[in-house]
């Protein structure tokens, strides 16, 4: 480590995904500062250090007193998620949702694992499949992507996918499902999020017999398309999900990608 090139280095730093605790990240640093500049301390750069700043360092380096500067926020712990549709900023965006926070840089109560149960390029485009890896795997986040556009498709079912039986019809209840959409995989500014309305919480979760995910009847697989419909169970779906027309919410596509991943709390 103490011989890595300044600019991979500082190519590492940057990197969002890296999962190292900051104070160790500070501490190999410094290490490797201390190696690139032997003789290193802080009294040969006092012209060049702030005066505040210094006597701060110099009380702290020999009285341990702590500085009363303002000190910087620690780096947001990004989610891992191995995704072919979003980055892991999106995914920490979600994990906020879930604890109903809203925000690009977050601190997360808890930690979150994504794990991968479903990708229609690799499992195919099909409700029984997609069935046979994601029902009763607990809380799932499910994204999917237009043919037509870059625009990214979501939903969280806190609860669980079940098998509703042949012919099976069922709705199940809770608060804390939510509807999302991102323009992009990487789109942090025009995200958009519907909630189930409180009033419709019986109606939040939907188990078909013929389809895929079913969210309230707004948002679902069926066969090989995806189907957006304003059944009002949502709160302002039609700014979340309208994807062709702004005018007319009732519409279906043929998906470029679905994925579904099961989330644990760790």
């Amino acid at each position: 480590f103490p011989s890595l090139d300044k600019d991979i280095l500082y190519g590492l730093l940057k990197r969002d995904d890296l999962q190292i605790e900051e104070a160790v990240a500070w501490d190999y640093l410094i290490k490797w500062g201390i190696e690139q500049t032997p003789g290193l301390g802080i009294r040969p750069y006092k012209a060049v250090i702030p005066h505040h700043i210094y006597e701060e360092v110099t009380e702290f380096y020999y009285k341990n007193t702590l500085p009363k500067t303002t000190t910087l926020p620690p780096r947001v712990e990004k989610i891992r998620i191995e995704s072919n549709l979003i980055k892991s900023k999106l995914a920490n965006i979600i994990a906020g949702w879930i604890e109903r926070k809203d925000g690009k840089n977050i601190k997360l109560e808890k930690k979150y694992k994504f794990d991968l149960l479903y990708r229609s390029s690799r499992d195919g485009i099909n409700t029984n499949t997609f069935r046979a890896k994601c029902n009763n795997q607990g809380p799932c986040l499910v994204l999917v992507k237009n043919q037509q556009s870059t625009k990214i498709y979501g939903g969280y079912n806190p609860l669980t996918f079940i098998n509703p039986g042949q012919y099976g019809n069922q709705y199940y209840n809770t608060t804390e499902s939510f509807i999302f959409s991102f323009e992009n995989s990487e789109d942090i500014r025009n995200m958009k999020i519907s909630r189930v309305n409180i009033n419709y919480a019986n109606y939040a979760i939907s188990e078909y017999y013929g389809d895929g995910f079913n969210f309230g009847d707004t948002f679902y697989m069926s066969g090989q398309c995806i189907y957006f419909s304003n059944s009002g169970y949502y709160d302002n779906i039609d700014n979340v999900l309208n994807p062709l027309n702004p005018n007319l919410l009732d519409t279906n596509f043929v998906p470029e990608e679905i994925e579904v991943f099961k989330i644990t709390t760790l």
